[in-house]
C-alpha cells in the first residue's frame, strides 16, 4: 500500500474516542479512553492496513477536520483534561466552519 493516503478519524463518544482509520477499501475501528490513547490506538491499526511505513501518508481528523485534530491533539498532550481537549476540538470545528466561504 505504499503511497496510499491513510485517513484516522477521531470522534467524541461520551468520555472515549472512537477511531476509524481508512486505508484503501480497508478500514478499522476502535475506541479508546482519550485521545492519546486513541492516538496510540490509531498508530496499531494503522501498522496493521498498511504495515509498510515507506511512502505512507497519514492524515488524523477530528470529525473529518485536520486543523480540529492538531489542535485537540496538542492540548491533550499538554496535559489539559479531556473535558478541555473535547472543548477546544468543537471550538475548533467552529472556527473552522466559520473559515469556509460560502457558495
Amino acid at each position: 500500500m505504499a503511497n496510499t493516503h491513510i485517513t484516522a478519524n477521531y470522534v467524541p463518544t461520551g468520555n472515549d474516542w472512537q477511531v476509524t482509520v481508512t486505508a484503501g477499501e480497508d478500514h478499522k475501528t476502535v475506541r479508546a479512553p482519550g485521545l492519546i490513547a486513541a492516538r496510540d490506538q490509531a498508530e496499531q491499526l494503522i501498522d496493521e492496513l498498511a504495515p509498510t511505513k515507506a511512502g505512507r501518508v497519514v492524515i488524523h481528523l477530528l470529525n473529518g477536520d485536520g486543523f480540529a485534530f492538531t489542535t485537540a491533539y496538542l492540548q491533550a498532550r499538554h496535559g489539559l483534561s479531556d473535558e478541555a481537549t473535547q472543548q477546544a476540538a468543537r471550538a475548533a470545528v467552529g472556527h473552522a466552519n466559520q473559515q469556509v466561504p460560502a457558495t
